[in-house]
């Protein structure tokens, strides 16, 4: 029974992390249609901004703050320098997000000189419940997952910014004609999307560590997520988020670990082929 308890724990705060870094990759996806290749790279950023902040000795906590800030600049330059050049040519926004996310790893594999780093759990230590001990810091991310979760659908489903970007991406020219500036609309909707990525980061950093590839760890996992829940809808990538998530974290003690990752794959495709819009499948929110 403790077994089973401690089981279903690793699996919900797995879970957790892939719907954080899943969220930004959705959003952006499903309202503008683009798949940000460097939303990998993204994560890696907010990971390296919390690495930052360690070497300097300032609070940790400081850093995860400021990490969706960094990146969210970070989005609205790329949007504005990059994306917004490609709107009408998906498939070249991906290849250009590609190239970002190629040239942001490389840079910070240099700064990191190629080496691991370890950063501490900003909260360290365990919660004792009922006999049983959990890690703080894991429970901090379920709790934060959760907030961030239900305050983004908030905005983008129930705000007038969110019902204004909606309308913009749904229909350009008509909330063009209604006084609405899509350009800005656009831009803000990729740094949101860039912001939540990097907050991912900074929070699953002191349990995985940094290296110039920590983001590519989670990014195929992340794009099967989004392909499995559906484009088009706020619900879709968080609820393949959490089929994957689940599979990836609870799979291992089901079978041998090395065939649990492409058992997961195996699976994701064949809920795919039957249904190729995914679990959730409609307009954009």
């Amino acid at each position: 029974m403790e077994a089973d308890i401690k089981l279903a724990f690793d699996i919900l705060a797995f879970t957790s992390v892939m719907v954080l870094i899943v969220l930004g990759l959705g959003v952006i996806a499903s309202m503008m249609g683009v798949f940000n290749f460097a939303h990998g790279e993204f994560v890696l950023l907010g990971a390296y901004t919390l690495y930052v902040f360690h070497e300097r000795t300032w609070p940790l906590w400081l850093g995860i703050v400021a990490a969706p800030f960094v990146l969210g600049l970070v989005g609205f330059g790329v949007e504005r320098a990059v994306i917004r050049r490609f709107y009408a040519n998906p498939i070249m926004a991906m290849l250009a997000t590609f190239a970002i996310g190629l040239v942001v790893r490389e840079i910070i594999r240099g700064l990191l000189g190629g080496h691991y780093k370890a950063i501490p759990e900003p909260v360290a230590g365990v919660v004792s419940l009922a006999g049983l001990d959990f890690s703080v810091w894991r429970t901090v991310i379920i709790c934060i997952t959760l907030i961030v979760m239900l305050a983004s659908w908030f905005f983008l489903a129930r705000t007038a910014i969110g019902l204004r970007i909606r309308g913009a991406l749904e229909n350009p020219m008509l909330a063009r004609a209604c006084g609405i500036s899509t350009a800005r609309l656009y831009a803000f909707t990729f740094a949101f999307g860039s912001a939540l990525a990097g907050l991912a980061g900074a929070l699953i950093v002191p349990l995985y560590g940094l290296s110039a590839d920590v983001g590519i760890r989670f990014l195929v996992q992340a794009f099967l997520s989004v392909m499995l829940g559906g484009v088009g809808s706020f619900e879709g990538p968080v609820l393949g988020a959490t089929v994957i998530g689940g599979m990836a974290a609870g799979l291992p003690w089901l079978v041998f670990p090395v065939l649990a990752d492409p058992l997961v794959f195996i699976i994701a495709l064949a809920i795919v082929k039957f249904r190729p819009h995914g679990l959730i499948a409609k307009g954009r929110f």
